[in-house]
């Protein structure tokens, strides 16, 4: 199932808490609702509201499949040029160079990450101006089946500015997130 993801833009914390108290009563799951702020003392005194963690607040995550993806560039050229240079005919044939290839990729990934957190995260780059002018983001990630709830309920927050729509977290990660803690809290009380 395919997720929508609906940012919002709002300068009070108490509505938001409310807006996400009332999306959950309508049956949308915690893991569905996230708030992104720079005052994170602030979010600190609203218990029910669901931040955003500070390492998804870089672009970590992205920048390392970036350089993933350069890493298998890198290694894939390094195997070529060992290939066509003729130094895989020698007595030890292929696997220095593969085991190079490895650590190339291995390198650019890590290298992706380490310069992934000085980035603020992809998605969030957008809102930046906003963050700075103290405001909060919040933002849904929906099923289709679920519009319908938000459609009613925004109507009831005028402080609420609509800031656009992106790419969701994957269905079955908000499932997992939803569901684990659930089955721990059952299995362990």
């Amino acid at each position: 199932m395919k997720l929508l993801r609906h940012y919002f833009i709002s300068d009070s914390l108490d509505d938001l808490e409310l807006f996400e108290e009332q999306l959950e009563a309508a049956g949308v799951t915690t893991p569905q609702i996230h708030v992104l702020s720079l005052h994170d003392e602030e979010l600190a005194h609203h218990d029910h509201l669901n931040y955003v963690q500070s390492f998804m607040k870089k672009d970590i995550v992205h920048s390392a499949e970036l350089g993933a993806i350069v890493g298998v560039c890198v290694a894939t050229i390094t195997l070529i040029v060992a290939y066509y240079a003729g130094w895989t005919e020698t007595a030890a044939g292929w696997v220095p160079f593969i085991f190079l290839a490895i650590l190339l990729l291995g390198f650019c990934t890590w290298e992706g990450g380490l310069i992934g957190m000085h980035r603020p995260n992809y998605h969030f780059a957008r809102f930046s101006e906003a963050l700075k002018n103290d405001k909060h983001i919040f933002f849904i990630d929906l099923e289709p089946n679920q519009e319908e709830v938000l459609e009613r309920l925004e109507k009831s927050h005028p402080q609420v500015e609509l800031a656009g729509t992106g790419s969701a977290t994957p269905y079955w990660l908000v499932w997992l997130e939803d569901k684990i803690p659930k089955f721990f809290s059952k299995t362990f009380p």
